[in-house]
C-alpha cells in the first residue's frame, strides 16, 4: 500500500481486512510504502490482528509519486520477502476489504495462475471530474489501443515481479505496465469504496500527470499511431496541392492569385506533417532502446529505512 499521511485510514483498513478475510486460509504481510510522509504515523496500529502477521514501513527518501512508490515497493518486496502473491491496493480505504474478497476469490479460482485487476463499476466523484475522465479514457484508447478499465488493486502471483522488474514502464505506472507486459491477466468488476479519513492528496495537475504517464507506457504506440496520422495528413496535403496545380493548369475556374495562396498554405501544412512525421519516427526509436531506469537494478536508493511495526516489540 503507497500511502502519504494517511496514517489513521491506513489503520482502520488493516483492521477490516483482517475482520474479513480468513486467518485459515491466509497469511497477510502488510507493507506500506511511505511516499514523503509529513505526519508521524505514531502507535495508531492495531495491538492484535489475527490474519495479518506483520506491518512494516517502508520509508522513502523523499516523495516520488505513489506510482513509483508502488514500484519501490514491489522491488522491495523482490528482493527481500518470500510470498505467493501480492496485492497492491491504495491505503485511503477507496480499495475495500469487500473488494479484495472479491479479488482473492477470482484469483484462486483460476489456480493462482494469473493476475485479477479490480475493474470499477461506480465512482463517487463530481460531474466534472467524471467528464474529464470520460475524455481521458477516450483519449487513452485513441492514442494507444487500449480500454481504460483498471486502477492499482490488483493481485498478482509472484512470478509475475520476475518480468516486472526488468520493465522501464513500471516506473511510471503500475498498471499499464502490468497490461504492457501482456502476462495473462483478467478483470473483474469491483465497486470503489469511499475514503476512511483524511483528505486526498491528488489534484487536478497530478491527475493530469498520472493519466499522460499511463499513457507514456505506450509510448511507441502512440508513436506509430501519431507517425501514421501524420503521413496520412502529408499524403491528403499533397493531394491537395496535386488537385490546386490541376485546377490551375487544365481549368478556367481559379481566380488570379488562388492558386499561389492555396499551394503554399498547403506546402507549409505539408512541411509541418513531414516535421512532424519525422519527429516520432526518432521517438519511436529511442522509446525501444531506451532503458535508462530498471526497477530491479535502480530502486534502492530511494529507501531511507524500513521499520516494523507490528508485531509490537
Amino acid at each position: 500500500m503507497p500511502l502519504r499521511d494517511d496514517w489513521a485510514a491506513s489503520a482502520e483498513l488493516i483492521r477490516r481486512i483482517d475482520r474479513s478475510i480468513s486467518c485459515d486460509a491466509f497469511c497477510i504481510e502488510v507493507l506500506l510504502v511511505d511516499d514523503g510522509s509529513q505526519v508521524c504515523e505514531s502507535s495508531v496500529f492495531p495491538p492484535s490482528l489475527s490474519t495479518v502477521r506483520s506491518i512494516s514501513i517502508l520509508r522513502l527518501r523523499r516523495n516520488v509519486g505513489h506510482q513509483r512508490a508502488i514500484a519501490i515497493g514491489l522491488m522491495h518486496i523482490k528482493k527481500a520477502i518470500s510470498f505467493d502473491a501480492i496485492v497492491v491496493m491504495d491505503a485511503d480505504g477507496e480499495d475495500t476489504p469487500e473488494g479484495l474478497g472479491q479479488l482473492l476469490d477470482a484469483y484462486f479460482s483460476h489456480d493462482a495462475a494469473m493476475g485479477v485487476f479490480a475493474e470499477r463499476t461506480r465512482r463517487f466523484e463530481s460531474l466534472l471530474f467524471r467528464s474529464f475522465y470520460l475524455f481521458y479514457k477516450v483519449l487513452h484508447w485513441v492514442l494507444t489501443g487500449v480500454t481504460v478499465r483498471v486502477g492499482n488493486f490488483s493481485v498478482l502471483p509472484s512470478r509475475y515481479l520476475d518480468p516486472l522488474s526488468v520493465m522501464p514502464e513500471l516506473w511510471n505506472h503500475y498498471a499499464a505496465a502490468v497490461f504492457r507486459s501482456k502476462l495473462p491477466l483478467i478483470t473483474i468488476p469491483t465497486p470503489r469504496g469511499c475514503r476512511i479519513a483524511g483528505k486526498s492528496k491528488m489534484n487536478f495537475v497530478a491527475l493530469v500527470s498520472h493519466g499522460l504517464s499511463a499513457i507514456a507506457v505506450f509510448a511507441d504506440v502512440v508513436g506509430a499511431r501519431l507517425l501514421t496520422a501524420s503521413l496520412v495528413g502529408a499524403l491528403l496535403t499533397g493531394g491537395g496541392i496535386a488537385a490546386v496545380i490541376g485546377i490551375r493548369l487544365f481549368t478556367d475556374w481559379a481566380i488570379p492569385g488562388w492558386a499561389t495562396y492555396a499551394a503554399g498554405l498547403l506546402t507549409i501544412i505539408l512541411i509541418q506533417f513531414m516535421t512532424i512525421a519525422a519527429s516520432f519516427t526518432f521517438i519511436v526509436l529511442s522509446s525501444r532502446t531506451n532503458f535508462s531506469f530498471l526497477p530491479v537494478r535502480d530502486y534502492a536508493p530511494f529507501i531511507a529505512e524500513i521499520v516494523d511495526v507490528y508485531p509490537h516489540e
